[in-house]
């Protein structure tokens, strides 16, 4: 059993940064993930990295402008969005694919979730 726990998310300034934890119990040597969901959409694939940080994919409406990356000792995940919009406004889901060591861009790879955090830009 893995249970995520999300923090960091709140209101924040369009133009500004945020930057999301996702910590994890158990066993951490697996593929993580980032995903969010705005009101009215469905849940989009918004980064991932491999179990040692060697490798991250982005979605291209947050590519150059965020960074996933993961800390082993601490169990962590972290997300920093910067130059953030206000369509970036979404609950924004941590998730592990304990299956696999690689990366991976589709929610139906990820076994686990964590509960999710807001997150609110305002303009």
């Amino acid at each position: 059993q893995v249970q995520l726990v999300e923090s960091g998310g709140g209101l924040v300034q369009a133009g500004g940064s945020l930057r999301l934890s996702c910590a994890a119990s158990g066993r951490n040597s697996y593929a993580r993930g980032w995903f969010r969901q705005a009101p009215g959409k469905e849940r989009e694939f918004v980064a991932s990295i491999n179990w040692n940080g060697g490798t991250t994919y982005y979605a291209d409406s947050v590519k150059g402008r965020s960074t996933i990356s993961r800390d082993n000792a601490k169990n962590t995940v972290y997300l920093q969005v910067n130059s953030v919009k206000p369509e970036d406004t979404a609950v924004y889901y941590c998730a592990a694919n304990t299956r696999s060591f690689r990366a991976g861009l589709q929610s139906s790879e990820y076994d686990y979730w964590g509960q999710g955090t807001k997150v609110t830009v305002s303009s």
